[in-house]
């Protein structure tokens, strides 16, 4: 199979020869020095030069700035730029620019996608992730209550935008898949209610999904924390996927496939086992391959692979993930693990 068959045959529920190998973030920069003191070469540095040093299945992922010069910037990590309507009023200029998609890169991007050794994939703005990101994030939170009409407004502003991005580069070509990046649980569950969800994303998340299933993409919500009662509420608003499941906050894939039985998961291999040796990274390979097997899950770093993994515990793992990756295969195919 070619990088993009595997792909789409895992996540259509459909046999493979393997499970794909694959990073869907890049790593922390911490880690990337460490790793070039200890054998990873000194001039690789991009993203997916690293996936081939490990060789690793590539999946290219793009963003798009929604941003323009003269946007400003927060006075601290976490608060935001606006407070009230007026301000987004002053703030709206230098915000969702025209022409978003860079054709040449994408006719690039597309090429390499059409040889089928790449998957491509891009990510939008989701409407509870950005929002927060113009109120901050305490301010976000009260403005569910406080702040209504303008938290329509600004959602209703980002759904046209990024109807506009997906025109734009489905002009180019197809991509795989996508995600929203939402980032709306921790590790105790969700920020908001479902009554909440209801009313400030729910709506536009269905329009815009309607506009990508269209096109045959596949949409994932990115999410750190535990989604495991809000993957109810996006399955219910057409989403297909989440990613990264994370092991810590207490997120279970085999709890996931029970109630999400047609879902595409990626990601919870529990990255605090990678610095804890063989034994415990198949421990945690074998509790993954189960459902991984039949089908719609890729598992991948349940988020970065943190600093102190060395270059020989990571290339440890890559041996593993080749060996359990092959053994879901054989058992996609109805053959001996």
């Amino acid at each position: 199979m070619t990088t993009r068959e595997r792909f789409h045959a895992t996540m259509n529920f459909q046999p493979f020869d393997r499970l794909p190998i694959l990073e869907w973030a890049g790593w922390w920069d911490q880690t990337i020095a460490r790793w070039h003191t200890e054998g990873l070469p000194a001039e690789i540095t991009d993203r997916y030069d690293i996936c081939r040093h490990f060789g690793l299945d590539i999946y290219k992922q793009d963003w798009f700035g929604i941003t323009k010069p003269g946007f400003p910037s927060p006075k601290s990590h976490g608060a935001g730029v606006i407070e009230t309507e007026a301000d987004y009023d002053r703030v709206r200029e230098f915000l969702y620019p025209d022409n978003p998609v860079d054709p040449n890169r994408w006719e690039a991007l597309a090429a390499e996608q059409a040889t089928g050794e790449m998957v491509l994939w891009f990510s939008l703005n989701g409407f509870f992730w950005f929002p927060r990101t113009l109120l901050g994030i305490q301010r976000h939170l009260f403005a569910f209550y406080d702040q209504k009409e303008l938290m329509h407004r600004i959602n209703s502003d980002l759904l046209e935008w990024n109807l506009k991005v997906i025109d734009q580069l489905c002009a180019v070509c197809t991509p795989d898949w996508m995600t929203f990046a939402e980032d709306m649980s921790y590790n105790l569950g969700s920020m908001l209610s479902k009554e909440a969800f209801d009313e400030f994303m729910l709506p536009y998340y269905r329009q815009i999904v309607t506009k990508l299933k269209e096109r045959g993409i596949i949409t994932i919500i990115d999410s750190d924390g535990d989604i495991t009662v809000p993957a109810h509420w996006f399955e219910e608003a057409g989403l297909e996927g989440i990613l990264p499941l994370e092991r810590q906050a207490g997120v279970d894939i085999a709890k996931l496939r029970r109630e999400h039985p047609r879902m595409r998961f990626i990601g919870h291999f529990d990255k605090m086992t990678q610095n804890r040796g063989e034994e415990v990274m198949r421990a945690e390979f074998e509790r993954l391959i189960p459902t991984a097997a039949k089908g719609g899950f890729l598992p991948s770093c349940d988020h970065q692979t943190p600093p102190g993994v060395s270059y020989e515990d990571y290339r440890l793992y890559i041996r593993l993930f080749e060996e359990y990756g092959e053994k879901a295969g054989r058992m996609s195919r109805g053959l001996p693990s």
